[in-house]
C-alpha cells in the first residue's frame, strides 16, 4: 500500500525546511537563512495520531521573468546566492512534481516579511494543480504577527494557520487539520496472489517503451485494473497462470504529454512505485551507461528492501566494440551498484524486442526468491559451517557465541541470529554470514535482513555486571 504524501512548498526563505525537520522529528534537512539552499526535494516519513505518512520538503519557487515583467516583485527576500541562480528553473521544476504528486499541500509563507509578489506567484501555481492547501503563515511568534498574518487572506486560498516553525507553535494543530485531509490508504488483500512489478528509471531509458513490448507478448493476457493512486491505471497480465501488474512510473502518457522539466526529476514518482512492488526492473540507458540518478534510484529500491531486475536497454544501438566488451559493461554496472551484488542483470532492446522474452521469466525467478523460506535445519547447519571457517573476531576480549538462527519472515527474507551479546557482531562478519546464505540458497535479486538478537540469560547476565560496575 502507498502512504499519502504532504508536499512543503512556498517561496525561499520562510522556513519550509525548519517545518520539514520539525515534522519528521530529527535534522534531516540543512537549514539556512540564505535562500536556495534547499535544491532536491528531500522525502521522509512521519506520523501522527497513528496516521503514517510522506513528507516532501521542496526548494524556494522564484517568480519566472515574465511574471516579474507583468509588475510582481519578490519582496524583501535576502538575495539569492550567485551559485543558485542557475538551479532556479530545476528548483522549480521540482517543486511542481512535488505538487503534482501530492495529496496535501502545505504553502507556507513568512509573517514577519508579509505578503510578498512571490506568494502570489506560488498561490497562482497552487491554484492551477487543484490540490488540497493549507496556507500556513510561519514565523507567527507573537499576537502582533498572528494578526499581521490576516493579509494572507488576500491570495484566496481560505483559512489560514499561523505557526512557528522554530518554536513548535500551533504545528500540533495543523497536524490535525493535515491528518484530517489525507486520503484513506487502500490496503492490499491478503489473500492476493498478484506478482506486483515496477519499472523505474530515469527519463529516456525506453521505460514506456519496454512496457509497449512486455504487453505484446503472445503470452500474456493484458487487462487494465485500478492502481492504488489515484492518477495512474496499473495494468495487469497473466504469464503462464501467474497474474502480474506492472506499475508504470511514467503514468502510461504519451512522450510528447510529459513536461520535460518535470519528467526529469523521477526520484518520488520511484519511491511512491516501489512502496508497492515486489520486483523493480531497473532501465538503464546502454548508450549513456550508468549515472548518479541510475544509482541514487537503486539506492530507493534498496532502502524499501524491494527485489530488483537491471534491465540494460537500446542494446540493439550501441557499437559492436561495446557489445563485444559486454562483460567490462556488466562489471562497470555491478561496481556502481554494490550495495545491491545480488541483481540479475540483462542486456535488452525494447525497440526490437532482443531478450524481452526473458524479462518477465527472470522478474518471477526473483520474487519467487523473496518468498522463499528456508528449514531451520539446512539453515542453522549453513551458519554454523560458517562460524566453523572463519570465526568471529573477539572484543574486548570477549566472544560472539551463537545459539541458533531462525527465518523469521519472507518479503524479504529475514533471518534472526540469537547470539549471547549482539554488540559483539561487526557489520563485516554480518556481510560474511549474509554472503554465505547467499552463497548455499542463493536469493537471486532478492535483499535479505539479519538481525543479532541477544539470548534472555545473557541479557539477564549483563544487566548483573552492569549494576555490579556501578556499585
Amino acid at each position: 500500500m502507498s502512504k499519502p504524501y504532504v508536499a512543503i512548498v512556498g517561496r525561499p526563505n520562510v522556513g519550509k525546511s525548519t517545518l520539514f525537520n520539525r515534522l519528521v522529528g530529527e535534522r534531516r534537512a540543512v537549514v539556512s537563512d540564505i535562500p536556495g539552499t534547499t535544491r532536491d526535494r528531500i522525502i521522509a516519513e512521519t506520523e501522527w495520531n497513528d496516521r503514517y505518512f510522506m513528507v516532501v520538503d521542496t526548494g524556494g519557487i522564484e517568480i519566472l521573468p515574465e511574471n516579474v515583467e507583468r509588475g510582481l516583485r519578490p519582496g524583501p527576500e535576502t538575495p539569492l546566492l550567485e551559485d543558485s541562480v542557475p538551479f532556479i528553473p530545476l528548483i522549480r521544476a521540482q517543486a511542481e512534481q512535488a505538487i503534482q504528486e501530492a495529496d496535501v499541500i502545505l504553502f507556507i509563507t513568512d509573517a514577519a516579511t508579509g505578503l510578498t509578489g512571490a506568494d502570489h506567484e506560488v498561490a497562482e501555481l497552487l491554484r492551477r494543480s487543484e490540490k488540497p492547501v493549507l496556507l500556513v503563515a510561519n514565523k507567527a511568534d507573537n499576537e502582533r504577527r498572528e494578526m499581521e498574518a490576516l493579509e494572507f487572506y488576500e491570495l484566496g486560498l481560505g483559512e489560514i494557520y499561523p505557526i512557528s516553525a522554530i518554536h513548535g507553535i500551533g504545528v500540533a494543530d495543523l497536524l490535525d487539520i493535515v491528518v484530517e485531509m489525507l486520503p484513506e490508504v487502500e490496503e492490499v488483500p491478503e489473500d492476493d496472489d498478484r506478482i506486483y512489478i515496477a519499472i523505474l528509471g530515469r527519463p529516456n531509458v525506453g521505460k514506456s517503451s519496454l512496457l509497449n513490448r512486455l504487453l505484446g507478448q503472445e503470452r500474456a493476457i493484458v487487462s487494465p485494473v485500478a492502481g492504488t493512486t489515484r492518477d495512474a491505471v496499473d495494468t495487469e497480465l497473466v504469464w503462464e497462470d501467474q497474474k502480474i501488474v506492472l506499475i508504470d512510473t511514467a503514468g502510461i502518457r504519451r512522450r510528447g504529454k510529459i513536461d520535460p522539466g518535470v519528467e526529469k526529476y523521477s526520484v518520488l514518482r520511484a519511491l511512491k512505485a516501489t512502496e508497492r512492488a515486489d520486483v523493480a526492473l531497473l532501465v538503464i540507458d546502454a548508450i549513456e551507461g550508468i549515472t548518479a540518478q541510475d544509482t541514487h534510484i537503486a539506492g530507493i529500491i534498496a532502502e524499501q528492501g524491494v527485489s530488483v531486475v537491471v534491465l540494460v536497454n537500446k542494446w540493439d544501438a550501441v557499437t559492436a566494440d561495446v557489445k563485444r566488451d559486454a562483460l567490462t559493461l556488466e562489471a562497470g554496472i555491478r561496481e556502481d551498484l554494490k550495495f545491491m551484488p545480488f541483481i540479475p542483470v540483462l542486456f535488452i532492446s525494447a525497440l526490437t524486442g532482443q531478450r524481452v522474452h526473458r524479462v518477465i521469466p527472470t522478474a518471477l525467478d526473483v520474487a519467487e526468491a523473496r518468498y522463499h523460506r528456508i528449514q531451520t535445519g539446512p539453515l542453522n547447519d549453513c551458519v554454523r559451517q560458517a562460524f566453523a571457517e572463519h570465526a568471529p573476531p573477539s572484543k574486548q576480549g570477549r566472544k560472539l557465541k551463537l545459539y541458533y538462527v531462525t527465518q523469521a519472515g519472507v518479503a524479504p527474507p529475514t533471518f534472526v541470529f540469537f547470539v549471547n551479546d549482539p554488540e559483539l557482531v561487526h557489520f563485516s562478519y554480518k556481510r560474511y554470514l549474509e554472503n554465505r546464505i547467499r552463497e548455499v540458497f542463493a536469493f537471486p535479486g532478492t535483499p535479505i535482513r539479519v538481525i543479532f538478537r541477544g539470548h534472555e540469560r545473557d541479557r539477564a547476565e549483563r544487566r548483573k555486571r552492569g549494576k555490579a560496575h556501578r556499585r
